[in-house]
C-alpha cells in the first residue's frame, strides 16, 4: 500500500498567532505557502468532527470571505460524490449563492 505525507508547517509570533503557514506534500513539488487552512478530521470513536482553522494576520477579511465561498462549494461537491446526495448538495450550493450575494462576492456584468 501506498502512503503519502502531507504536511503543516506554521510559525508564530510572540501572541502565538500565525504569521505564514507552509505545507508540502509528498505528491506535491515544492513547497507551498497559504494564508488559510481549514481541516476537518472524523474521529470515529466519538462520533464527532475535531477541527483545526488556522490562518495567518495578514489574511485580508475580504479573501476570507471568498475563502469560505469556496471551500463551501468543495464540500457541496464532496457531500454529493461522497453520498450521492444530489438535493441537499444542491441546496448547499443555493446557500452559497447566497452567501456570495451578501457578502458582495458576485461580479456585476
Amino acid at each position: 500500500m501506498k502512503t503519502s505525507e502531507i504536511k503543516f508547517t506554521v510559525s508564530l509570533d510572540e501572541n502565538k498567532l500565525p504569521v505564514s503557514i507552509d505545507w508540502t506534500a509528498d505528491d506535491a513539488e515544492e513547497k507551498s505557502r497559504c494564508k488559510s487552512v481549514m481541516i476537518a478530521l472524523w474521529d470515529a470513536k466519538e462520533n464527532n468532527t475535531l477541527r483545526i482553522d488556522l490562518w495567518t494576520k495578514d489574511m485580508l477579511v475580504d479573501e476570507m470571505k471568498v475563502f469560505f465561498h469556496q471551500a463551501l462549494l468543495s464540500m457541496a461537491d464532496t457531500l454529493k460524490r461522497a453520498t450521492g446526495e444530489e438535493k441537499i448538495a444542491e441546496d448547499l450550493k443555493d446557500f452559497c449563492a447566497h452567501y456570495a450575494q451578501k457578502m458582495n462576492l458576485l461580479k456585476k456584468s
